[in-house]
């Protein structure tokens, strides 16, 4: 991985073989990024992705394997308990042209993942809502 800083944005270059949300978590906690809309394409080998119930409150996940090329990953760096925190969702499509995708688990990069972060000065903060059965924005 590596990664270049404009202004309030990074460009990230994550390589072949490197998990996503690992590779995000150590770029932001080296920059200090608490807020931040997160943007991303490139290839994929392997990734995992769920889906809420929000009936039962529990994610259902499930693992793709076999090349994939994102067709959409986008969410948003919090902190919880003032810690990094990210909510990304994914789309990818394999070699026959299916899209699946849902709220991000886990990916590994299958050639390379281009990734921009748009960081925002400030903070927000994750609450746990036993309501809805997730991890909500706090505004304080």
């Amino acid at each position: 991985m590596d990664y270049r800083r404009f202004g309030s944005k990074l460009f990230i270059r994550i390589d072949k073989s490197e998990e996503i949300l690992k590779q995000l978590q150590i770029v932001c906690t080296k920059e200090m990024v608490r807020l931040a809309e997160v943007k991303a394409l490139g290839a994929l080998s392997e990734y995992t992705v769920g889906l809420f119930d929000p009936e039962k409150k529990e994610y259902h996940s499930r693992t793709f394997q076999g090349p994939a090329e994102i067709t959409s990953l986008w969410g948003t760096v919090t902190t919880m308990d003032g810690q990094f925190y990210a909510h990304i969702h994914l789309s990818a499509g394999d070699k026959e042209h299916r899209v699946t995708g849902g709220h991000l688990n886990e990916a590994i990069v299958g050639a390379t993942c281009e990734m921009i972060l748009d960081i925002v000065d400030g903070t927000v903060e994750r609450e746990f809502s036993p309501e809805i059965g997730l991890n909500l924005f706090k505004f304080v």
